[in-house]
Formats: structure tokens, sequence, C-alpha cells
């Protein structure tokens, strides 16, 4: 007697997002003909680089940074996963109420103080961070100061969340995108989503 075999059922994997893209496909991003592409690499306006047979290539993360600093809707298919934000932020109740209020929209990654929060970030850069004014021995401005110096955490947006104006100036000065007073939660969530382009 023989014994039929079972078909095989298909395991769906999750569909990963690509992470190199071509410079037509950066041209259909951003709604341009190719040789627009092509003059902003050269200018060193969208950061790529060459294939061994001199083709533009460019790195997802830098197609992201690209499109949401010039405020290009995002496409679906450099969407395919919730962008990811850091908190380093003082006192445990606040960290609560912010990852609270952030995780319906953002992946949160908590770094427990400043320095194994630099060292977090440069194996695995989040698409955002809020900071506190001072994080233990270091000043929000000297933490952006660290991540705008290295190369694989540039792209990195840095949100200043705190209660007191007097960080603001040096802190924006450093490379922050935004300031936002630490009484307002809702307005944290929203500057967060304007800045990844979230909901375009």
């Amino acid at each position: 007697m023989r014994v039929k075999a079972l078909p095989r059922r298909k395991v769906r994997q999750a569909r990963k997002p690509k992470d190199l893209f071509t410079a037509s496909q950066v041209a259909r991003f951003c709604q341009v003909d190719l040789k627009t592409i092509h003059n902003w690499a050269e200018r060193g306006e969208v950061p790529h680089f060459r294939t061994p047979g001199r083709h533009l290539r460019f790195r997802r993360a830098d197609i992201l940074h690209f499109l949401r600093k010039y405020g290009y809707p995002i496409p679906s298919e450099l969407d395919g996963q919730r962008p990811r934000v850091g908190l380093m932020v003082n006192g445990d109740r606040a960290r609560d109420a912010i990852q609270k209020t952030l995780e319906v929209g953002f992946d949160v990654d908590i770094y427990p103080d400043a320095v194994a929060g630099l060292l977090r970030m440069g194996r695995r850069p989040p698409d955002a961070v809020v900071l506190a004014a001072s994080v233990g021995p270091l000043t929000g401005a000297e933490i952006i100061a660290g991540l705008k110096s290295a190369g694989n955490t540039q792209h990195v947006r840095a949100v200043v969340f705190t209660d007191g104006e007097f960080y603001k100036k040096d802190a924006l000065e450093a490379g922050a995108s935004a300031y936002v007073n630490a009484f307002d939660l809702p307005g944290l969530k929203d500057t967060l989503e304007a800045l990844m382009g979230v909901g375009r």
C-alpha cells in the first residue's frame, strides 16, 4: 500500500523592507526625472554609493532621511515597518508616560542612560530619539552633537522634550529637529509623526 504524501503548505514570511534602491526608484519616489537624482547625488544632497558597474545605489535610511527632510510623502515601498523612536529621558514616570503615548504608532526603545543609549544607537540607529535637556552627565545638545558627528547616526531626528527654555538654543544649534514642552505629550506625538512622515 502506498502512502500519499500530504501537500506542503507554503510558509509566509513577514515582508522585509528592501535596503537598497536604484536611482530610478528614488526618482519615482520624488516625482522627478532621473537626471535630477544624478545631479543631487553628485552635489551630495542624498548619500549614495556606486556598484562596481558604476550604478548609483541608495540605502533605505538615507532615502527616508532625504524624503522627510524635504517633506516628501513616504511611499509604502519604504514604509515597510513602523518608525523606531529611542527614549533618553529622566525618571520612570516620565518615560512610562511617553512610551504609552508613542507605542500606538512607533516602536519604542528605552535607553537607561546617555552612554548606553549612544552605544546602542551606534549599533542600531532609531529613526528618532526623544531627549531630556540633560541625561546624566551629558546635556541634550552634547548627545545630539555626538549623534550628528557619526556617519550611521547622522540621520537620526532628535526631539528635545523638556519644560524649560534654557537648553533650547543649544539643542537646536547642535542639530535638534524639534523642541517640545514636557507637558505636551500629544504635541510630542504630533511632532514625531510630522518628522517621520507618518500618515502621509
